[in-house]
């Protein structure tokens, strides 16, 4: 599962860098996955609802319904 989830991140992170955004992956454990956004993304007032109901939605949507995503740093 690990393998799919960095597969779908890379996809999204297109979106973010058209933005002057990125994100890191920092950890990956089971179904719980840890980014930090960086670049325009990290003081975004936006980026809960970035977490949230877009890459952690997305991911559930086509990877595995019961990952969650957490912001860290």
């Amino acid at each position: 599962m690990e393998d799919k989830i960095r597969a779908k991140l890379e996809e999204l992170r297109v979106m973010l860098q058209a933005d002057g955004g990125d994100m890191e992956v920092v950890g990956i454990e089971g179904s719980n996955v840890q980014l930090k956004l960086k670049g325009a993304c990290s003081g975004c007032p936006h980026a809960a609802i970035t977490i949230r109901d877009g890459i952690q939605r997305i991911l559930r949507e086509s990877v595995d319904e019961t990952i969650t995503v957490e912001r860290v740093g």
